[in-house]
């Protein structure tokens, strides 16, 4: 079947579920006894205007480094605080213990208070779907003392006057530089501390044991003895550390690069029914059969027509990755019923015990974009919602953990009970 007929069939099959209910029930109203009725996150406001993000292939990468403060997706972090970035634990799945990939940072000052002038959000997680699934499960025990998780997020924020850049705003005519240094970096990956060295040339620097022979088996036992009697490719200079800016990468398996672009909200536009499931992103690359695969998995009538509602919200502005919602009354829009979390599912600050809010949701439409094959045991989400400290809390440490819900498609990603 060619991909034109497999989106009208499917476009078919998602109106003839809304036909089946002449509106949609608002999920609030219709049992007041759930526990998922979760009245900050149950469906979005459509007359709130949120910020959208869409992805565009950077035309300058230099506008990507640290000192423009990006939005980006993809490739390396940008590091706000680009000397105490995190390390150990932090910066590995809590299952497989391999080191997280980047997936995208969004910037976010709060203009309210000064230790916010600068404020950064950074998403990691690990590419197994087999850990993500193990997340899941994690993720329903409720104030766990030690919680396990392949999804991360750090919140870095810095004053006006900081050691790292310049109080004025970047000029983009060349002249703009950052004035600190960062850490030395991983040779491999680009995006964690370098705290291991290479026992033979003693210059390149690695995260992970399995960095280091990854590095080894693809290049580096080569490489190795040249470096020897060359400058170091990724190690310290004089003070110890590296820019961030200089560092070689070896590695070859990030995902593409993007810069993170803002547009307003959808809820004004006029797109008829059928054309805005026809350009759905999701329905262009999803073949006939997934999306077969899909609706049968779904628990019931709910939960088909929470997808509906979710394919027409999203076809509005089809190629959407990112749905912003700080200092916003708006709400996450949930693919699916089963899997949402209570209020009492999103924990509170570990800093400083106050509430955490809706910061941003990812939308699958990003793993298009990574190139993720649509695969049995590939990578994949329904969405991931980002709650961080409501108070913006300024903890001691540079890089603060903040909460990330994951929602799958699969039924597995409902509580055990």
């Amino acid at each position: 079947m060619d991909i034109d007929a497999a989106i009208g069939d499917s476009v078919n099959k998602l109106k003839e579920i809304r036909m089946e209910n002449d509106e949609f029930v608002d999920e609030d109203d219709d049992d007041n006894d759930n526990d998922n009725d979760f009245d900050d996150s149950d469906s979005d406001d459509e007359d709130e205007p949120i910020t959208l993000g869409f992805l565009e292939k950077p035309k300058n990468p230099l506008n990507l480094s640290r000192h423009f403060f990006p939005s980006k997706a993809g490739g390396l972090p940008a590091w706000l605080d680009p000397l105490n970035i995190p390390a150990g634990k932090s910066s590995v799945c809590d299952f497989c213990g391999d080191p997280l990939h980047f997936v995208l940072q969004v910037y976010a000052p709060v203009v309210e208070k000064e230790s916010t002038f600068h404020r950064m959000l950074f998403v990691f997680m690990c590419p197994s779907m087999t850990c993500l699934l193990r997340d899941q499960h994690e993720q329903w025990k409720r104030n766990p003392e030690r919680p396990s998780r392949s999804v991360k997020v750090f919140r870095c924020q810095l004053p006006r006057i900081n050691p790292f850049y310049s109080s004025e705003c970047p000029k983009y005519d060349g002249s703009d530089k950052p004035t600190g240094t960062g850490a030395a970096l991983c040779d491999w990956c680009g995006t964690w501390k370098g705290d291991k060295l290479c026992s033979s040339c003693k210059q390149v620097r690695y995260c992970s044991e399995k960095h280091q022979t990854m590095s080894w088996r693809a290049e580096h036992n080569i490489a190795c003895q040249q470096i020897k009697v060359s400058l170091p490719v990724c190690g310290p200079n004089k003070n110890g550390t590296t820019s961030l800016e200089s560092c070689k990468v070896g590695n070859k398996h990030t995902w593409p690069e993007f810069e993170i672009i803002e547009d307003q909200s959808e809820c004004n536009k006029d797109v008829s029914e059928d054309n805005a499931l026809a350009n759905s992103l999701i329905l262009r690359n999803r073949s006939d059969d997934t999306m077969n695969s899909l609706m049968d998995s779904f628990q019931g009538d709910e939960d088909k027509r929470s997808w509906a509602h979710f394919q027409e919200r999203i076809a509005k502005d089809p190629e959407q990755v990112l749905r912003y919602y700080r200092n916003s009354n708006a709400k996450p829009i949930w693919p699916i019923l089963s899997g949402r979390p209570s209020r009492d599912d999103i924990p509170k600050c570990i800093y400083c015990g106050g509430s955490m809010c809706c910061e941003f949701q990812i939308l699958p439409q990003l793993l298009y974009y990574f190139g993720v094959d649509n695969e049995v045991n590939s990578l994949d989400w329904a969405s991931i919602v980002v709650y961080a400290c409501e108070a913006s809390c300024e903890a001691s440490l540079p890089y603060k953990h903040e909460y990330a819900w994951v929602q799958l498609y699969s039924p597995s990603a409902s509580p055990v009970v």
